[in-house]
Protein backbone atom coordinates (compact mmCIF):
# COMPACT_ATOMS: atom_id res chain seq x y z
CA UNK A 1 0.00 0.00 0.00
CA UNK A 2 2.36 2.65 0.53
CA UNK A 3 4.97 1.47 -2.43
CA UNK A 4 1.54 2.69 -4.49
CA UNK A 5 0.96 5.68 -2.33
CA UNK A 6 4.79 6.48 -3.18
CA UNK A 7 4.31 6.00 -6.96
CA UNK A 8 1.31 7.67 -6.96
CA UNK A 9 2.96 10.39 -5.42
CA UNK A 10 6.20 10.52 -7.72
CA UNK A 11 3.45 10.31 -10.99
CA UNK A 12 2.33 13.62 -9.71
CA UNK A 13 5.22 15.73 -8.86
CA UNK A 14 6.66 14.01 -12.07
CA UNK A 15 2.97 15.15 -14.17
CA UNK A 16 3.07 18.45 -12.62
CA UNK A 17 7.03 19.68 -12.81
CA UNK A 18 7.00 18.43 -16.86
CA UNK A 19 3.67 20.95 -17.18
CA UNK A 20 5.78 23.78 -15.36
CA UNK A 21 8.57 23.19 -17.90
CA UNK A 22 6.17 23.13 -20.18
CA UNK A 23 4.41 26.54 -19.53
CA UNK A 24 8.25 27.88 -19.04
CA UNK A 25 9.01 26.81 -22.54
CA UNK A 26 5.99 27.92 -24.35
CA UNK A 27 6.31 31.50 -22.41
CA UNK A 28 10.09 31.81 -23.38
CA UNK A 29 8.82 31.04 -27.25
CA UNK A 30 5.72 33.60 -26.76
CA UNK A 31 8.16 36.15 -25.45
CA UNK A 32 10.66 35.54 -28.42
CA UNK A 33 7.26 36.12 -30.71
CA UNK A 34 6.39 38.89 -29.51
CA UNK A 35 9.89 40.62 -28.90
CA UNK A 36 10.08 39.89 -32.57
CA UNK A 37 7.07 41.93 -33.76
CA UNK A 38 7.07 45.14 -30.98
CA UNK A 39 8.99 47.49 -33.57
CA UNK A 40 6.06 46.84 -35.89
CA UNK A 41 3.61 46.74 -33.70
CA UNK A 42 4.66 50.07 -32.10
CA UNK A 43 4.86 51.67 -35.61
CA UNK A 44 1.41 50.78 -36.06
CA UNK A 45 0.43 52.46 -32.57
CA UNK A 46 2.45 55.44 -33.87
CA UNK A 47 0.69 55.64 -37.60
CA UNK A 48 -2.80 55.08 -35.52
CA UNK A 49 -2.54 58.02 -33.64
CA UNK A 50 -1.36 60.60 -36.31
CA UNK A 51 -4.14 58.88 -38.31
CA UNK A 52 -6.56 60.07 -35.45
CA UNK A 53 -5.11 63.33 -34.82
CA UNK A 54 -4.63 64.18 -38.65
CA UNK A 55 -8.67 63.07 -39.33
CA UNK A 56 -9.69 64.92 -36.56
CA UNK A 57 -7.47 67.95 -37.89
CA UNK A 58 -9.38 67.61 -41.20
CA UNK A 59 -12.93 67.19 -40.34
CA UNK A 60 -12.87 70.16 -37.58
CA UNK A 61 -11.69 72.63 -40.48
CA UNK A 62 -14.40 71.35 -42.67
CA UNK A 63 -17.21 72.06 -39.44
CA UNK A 64 -15.30 75.25 -39.05
CA UNK A 65 -15.32 76.73 -42.20
CA UNK A 66 -17.32 74.68 -44.73
CA UNK A 67 -16.53 72.23 -47.67
CA UNK A 68 -15.49 75.20 -50.09
CA UNK A 69 -16.16 75.03 -53.74
CA UNK A 70 -14.36 73.05 -56.98
CA UNK A 71 -10.77 72.40 -56.20
CA UNK A 72 -11.23 72.23 -52.64
CA UNK A 73 -13.91 69.59 -52.57
CA UNK A 74 -12.17 67.76 -54.74
CA UNK A 75 -8.89 68.34 -52.97
CA UNK A 76 -11.13 66.96 -50.04
CA UNK A 77 -12.14 63.96 -51.58
CA UNK A 78 -8.31 62.74 -52.31
CA UNK A 79 -7.51 63.99 -48.60
CA UNK A 80 -10.58 61.24 -47.67
CA UNK A 81 -9.34 58.55 -49.36
CA UNK A 82 -5.89 58.56 -48.31
CA UNK A 83 -7.35 58.73 -44.63
CA UNK A 84 -9.25 55.80 -45.78
CA UNK A 85 -6.04 53.99 -47.32
CA UNK A 86 -3.92 54.44 -44.39
CA UNK A 87 -6.44 53.09 -42.35
CA UNK A 88 -7.06 50.10 -44.16
CA UNK A 89 -2.96 49.95 -43.96
CA UNK A 90 -2.78 50.05 -39.89
CA UNK A 91 -5.75 47.42 -40.10
CA UNK A 92 -3.35 44.69 -42.08
CA UNK A 93 -0.41 45.50 -40.22
CA UNK A 94 -2.15 44.40 -36.94
CA UNK A 95 -3.76 41.68 -38.66
CA UNK A 96 -0.41 39.97 -39.25
CA UNK A 97 0.14 40.24 -35.48
CA UNK A 98 -2.78 38.92 -34.71
CA UNK A 99 -2.74 35.74 -37.36
CA UNK A 100 1.23 35.32 -36.10
CA UNK A 101 -0.52 35.51 -32.40
CA UNK A 102 -3.04 32.78 -33.90
CA UNK A 103 -0.71 30.61 -34.99
CA UNK A 104 1.49 29.94 -32.15
CA UNK A 105 0.96 26.46 -30.10
CA UNK A 106 -0.21 26.59 -26.82
CA UNK A 107 -1.17 23.69 -24.50
CA UNK A 108 -1.25 26.08 -21.29
CA UNK A 109 -4.21 27.57 -20.08
CA UNK A 110 -3.19 30.47 -18.93
CA UNK A 111 -0.80 31.18 -21.91
CA UNK A 112 -3.73 30.69 -23.98
CA UNK A 113 -5.60 33.49 -22.29
CA UNK A 114 -2.73 35.79 -22.46
CA UNK A 115 -2.80 34.92 -26.33
CA UNK A 116 -6.67 35.81 -26.46
CA UNK A 117 -6.43 38.72 -24.63
CA UNK A 118 -3.66 40.35 -27.32
CA UNK A 119 -6.14 38.99 -29.96
CA UNK A 120 -9.22 40.60 -28.73
CA UNK A 121 -7.54 43.76 -28.11
CA UNK A 122 -6.35 43.90 -31.69
CA UNK A 123 -9.47 43.25 -33.25
CA UNK A 124 -10.82 46.07 -31.53
CA UNK A 125 -8.70 47.76 -33.10
CA UNK A 126 -9.78 46.69 -36.29
CA UNK A 127 -12.77 46.77 -36.19
CA UNK A 128 -12.58 51.00 -35.56
CA UNK A 129 -10.44 51.30 -38.19
CA UNK A 130 -12.41 49.18 -40.70
CA UNK A 131 -15.20 51.42 -39.66
CA UNK A 132 -12.91 54.63 -40.24
CA UNK A 133 -11.67 53.30 -43.64
CA UNK A 134 -15.57 52.55 -44.66
CA UNK A 135 -17.06 56.38 -43.28
CA UNK A 136 -13.77 58.13 -44.98
CA UNK A 137 -14.29 56.27 -48.43
CA UNK A 138 -18.03 57.29 -48.52
CA UNK A 139 -17.25 61.18 -47.56
CA UNK A 140 -14.78 60.91 -50.25
CA UNK A 141 -17.65 59.55 -52.96
CA UNK A 142 -19.64 62.60 -51.46
CA UNK A 143 -17.25 64.79 -51.54
CA UNK A 144 -16.91 64.27 -55.47
CA UNK A 145 -20.54 64.75 -55.59
CA UNK A 146 -20.43 67.91 -54.32
CA UNK A 147 -18.27 68.77 -56.89
CA UNK A 148 -20.08 68.30 -59.59
CA UNK A 149 -23.40 69.12 -57.90
CA UNK A 150 -24.22 73.52 -59.50
CA UNK A 151 -26.86 73.88 -56.74
CA UNK A 152 -24.16 73.53 -54.17
CA UNK A 153 -23.23 76.20 -52.48
CA UNK A 154 -20.08 75.59 -50.66
CA UNK A 155 -21.88 76.99 -47.15
CA UNK A 156 -22.29 73.10 -45.62
CA UNK A 157 -20.37 69.85 -45.96
CA UNK A 158 -21.19 66.16 -46.16
CA UNK A 159 -22.70 64.12 -43.49
CA UNK A 160 -20.08 61.57 -43.31
CA UNK A 161 -18.25 64.61 -41.76
CA UNK A 162 -20.27 64.22 -38.64
CA UNK A 163 -20.14 60.80 -38.73
CA UNK A 164 -16.38 60.66 -38.84
CA UNK A 165 -16.40 63.54 -35.85
CA UNK A 166 -18.93 61.14 -33.73
CA UNK A 167 -16.80 57.79 -34.62
CA UNK A 168 -14.18 59.44 -33.37
CA UNK A 169 -15.37 60.55 -30.34
CA UNK A 170 -15.09 56.97 -29.33
CA UNK A 171 -11.55 56.72 -30.06
CA UNK A 172 -9.67 55.26 -27.42
CA UNK A 173 -5.59 55.62 -27.85
CA UNK A 174 -4.11 51.96 -28.11
CA UNK A 175 -2.08 50.34 -25.22
CA UNK A 176 0.98 48.93 -25.60
CA UNK A 177 -0.30 45.48 -24.95
CA UNK A 178 2.81 43.69 -25.99
CA UNK A 179 4.69 45.78 -23.40
CA UNK A 180 2.80 44.93 -21.04
CA UNK A 181 2.73 41.17 -21.75
CA UNK A 182 6.22 40.65 -22.34
CA UNK A 183 6.65 42.18 -18.36
CA UNK A 184 4.27 39.83 -17.52
CA UNK A 185 5.90 36.73 -18.75
CA UNK A 186 9.50 37.98 -17.32
CA UNK A 187 7.39 38.01 -13.81
CA UNK A 188 5.45 35.47 -13.80
CA UNK A 189 7.44 32.79 -15.85
CA UNK A 190 10.61 33.88 -14.38
CA UNK A 191 12.07 35.23 -18.22
CA UNK A 192 15.25 37.17 -17.89
CA UNK A 193 16.90 39.65 -20.61
CA UNK A 194 16.18 39.10 -23.93
CA UNK A 195 15.22 36.35 -26.23
CA UNK A 196 12.89 34.76 -23.70
CA UNK A 197 15.74 32.84 -21.77
CA UNK A 198 14.17 31.03 -18.58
Amino acid sequence: MRNILLFCLLASITFFTGCGKQAHREAGVLYQVLERNQPAYNSSNGMERDLVASTRTWTENIMTSGAGHGAELTQSAVVARELAHSADLISTQLGELRKIMYDQILKTDDLQAVRSQINIQISKRQQFLQRLRIVLDGTAGEFENLAQSRSYRGDTYPAGIDQIGQLLQTYHSPEDVVRQTMESLKSDYGISGANGGV
